[in-house]
């Protein structure tokens, strides 16, 4: 009988190890051998997701900026603008931390792994990445079932859009992030792949690079029907001034959405995507 109940717990503490191991975006495979304790987080969107997976009890510290929940408001900073400052969050005492690929230096992730650290990396682009990264950082802090709930709530209000939207009219969309100078995003962003799930086209969708600059010759080639911009006052009709032949500015389709809500990439980018869903609705009527 002893040797049974051994065996079980033994079976049962391979079981919880296999349970607290996840993937990175590098294709490093990350391995607890407990649940953390302390968490930080190295961007705004990753301590929403910290949050969402049922983990947010454990957040530690954070990056400058990280308003979702106001929870994360409260939470010693450690880095801003992507710039880590190593010394405060060792000083934190982390069991785990979550960075963010393309915004937080490589070196300085190195550098975290050589004192020990572990340090799990990804990178949203399509929404999509958002319920897959909620669902990795629930294995790894041992609340599979609060990030399984809430990521399977995030992809049925994203799929029950895209249905909606599905047979309707596509529309072609200039998404401004900047206007001096003026920059878009190519179809790898995950604006774009918002877009997509409202109906609509990114005109710019074949850009080799993932922010580009856009002329006002290549606007006038491009002829959008909709301008989408985040506001810093290019929803006004004269931000356009010499582009009157483009359609979305001769027919007034310019529309402002928050940028804290349409350049999200944790859970609550479903307000962006509410609201460009409901902006293309009101220019193809």
């Amino acid at each position: 009988m002893t040797r049974v109940i051994a065996f079980v717990l033994v079976v049962a503490a391979a079981a919880d190890a296999r349970a607290l191991q996840a993937s990175d975006d590098r294709g490093v495979t990350i391995s607890l051998g407990q649940p953390p304790e302390r968490i930080v987080t190295l961007a705004p969107h990753l301590a929403e997701i910290a949050f969402a997976a049922g983990a947010g009890a454990k957040l530690a510290g954070v990056s400058s900026f990280s308003l979702h929940p106001a929870e994360a408001e409260r939470l010693p900073v450690v880095a801003s603008h992507g710039r880590i400052d190593i010394e405060r969050l060792i000083a934190l005492r982390p069991d785990l931390v979550l960075a963010w690929q393309s915004g937080n230096s490589p070196l300085q992730i190195d550098r975290l792994e050589r004192v020990g650290i572990r340090v799990f990396v990804t990178e949203v682009r399509t929404l999509a990445d958002i319920p897959r990264i909620v669902r990795a950082v629930g294995a790894l802090a041992g609340s599979t079932d609060v990030a399984e709930a809430r990521a399977r709530e995030f992809e049925s209000e994203i799929e029950e859009l895209r249905l909606r939207h599905a047979r309707e009219r596509r529309v072609a969309v200039f998404l401004e992030i900047w206007h001096r100078p003026m920059l878009t995003v190519n179809g790898a962003h995950l604006i774009s792949d918002v877009l997509r799930h409202c109906g609509g086209r990114n005109v710019f969708a074949a850009a080799k690079t993932l922010t580009p600059l856009v002329s006002r010759e290549q606007m006038l080639d491009a002829r959008p029907e909709v301008i989408v911009t985040s506001g810093f006052g290019s929803e006004a009709l004269q931000a356009w001034e010499g582009l009157e032949s483009v359609p979305a500015v001769r027919n007034r389709k310019i529309y402002a959405i928050d940028p804290d809500w349409l350049h999200a990439q944790g859970p609550h980018v479903l307000e962006g995507v509410r609201a460009l869903c409901g902006r293309l609705e009101l220019a193809r009527n």
